[in-house]
């Protein structure tokens, strides 16, 4: 873990609600949370209770009702929407559940969506992520010709093709099978470490929970926390 003492991350007292059927729902209370720079965190808790919704606040996705999310001391939302939009294209990557590749393009066209530059530099770092992800002899195939868990290895190269600082996972093996969502997860934790970034993670899977560095529960829009075994 990095020795930086500025938090990665940090939520101030953010609420969200949402309206459904003209009554307004609160799902997150207050919440208070610090991530610091390379930890890796879990977020856990019952479905609905709003996981998502809060990575989502941290991530720049959602600007929050009330309250603040730094980045690396940077107030995210009070920031121009250009300025915020480069924050998450440079600072932040996103790894999703329903993996989000575009069905047209091969896996490495696939990475390299998120550049804005479509240079050498860009490719040959696609190329270097398609290998560390172990997918280098399928980097020419389309989505359909891959499996579920190696979509989710382009996916992963993807969310890291930028260089962040920062990458956010929701429910990364939530359409996988056991074995290839712990495998999945012991590549993301090892490319993480390696690369020495920041991890926050939304899953519904207690074990795979205990695998980060500290386990955060979502209760009643509140957080609780606790270190990972």
């Amino acid at each position: 873990m990095s020795t930086d003492t500025q938090p990665a991350i940090e939520a101030q007292d953010v609420y969200r609600t949402f309206t459904l059927a003209e009554k307004r729902l609160s799902i997150l209370k207050g919440v208070d949370l610090s991530v610091s720079a390379g930890e890796k965190v879990f977020l856990v808790g019952p479905s609905g209770a709003g996981k998502t919704s809060l990575l989502y606040t941290l991530a720049g996705l959602e600007q929050p009702d009330q309250g603040r999310v730094m980045i690396r001391g940077q107030d995210l939302y009070a920031q121009p929407s250009k300025q915020q939009a480069r924050i998450r294209n440079q600072q932040l990557g996103y790894v999703f559940q329903s993996f989000f590749l575009l069905p047209e393009l091969s896996a490495i066209e696939n990475v390299l969506v998120p550049t804005l530059i479509r240079g050498r530099r860009s490719r040959e770092r696609a190329e270097m992520l398609l290998e560390k992800v172990g997918l280098i002899d399928r980097m020419n195939h389309l989505p359909a010709e891959l499996s579920g868990g190696e979509q989710q290895r382009v996916a992963i190269a993807r969310a890291l093709l930028n260089e962040p600082s920062i990458l956010f996972a929701d429910e990364p093996t939530g359409n996988l099978d056991s074995n290839t969502g712990g495998e999945v997860i012991d590549l993301l934790l090892g490319v993480v470490e390696e690369e020495e970034k920041t991890l926050v993670v939304v899953t519904h899977d207690q074990r795979l929970a205990e695998r980060g560095d500290r386990k955060v529960e979502l209760i009643d829009g509140k957080l609780g926390a606790s270190p990972a075994q």
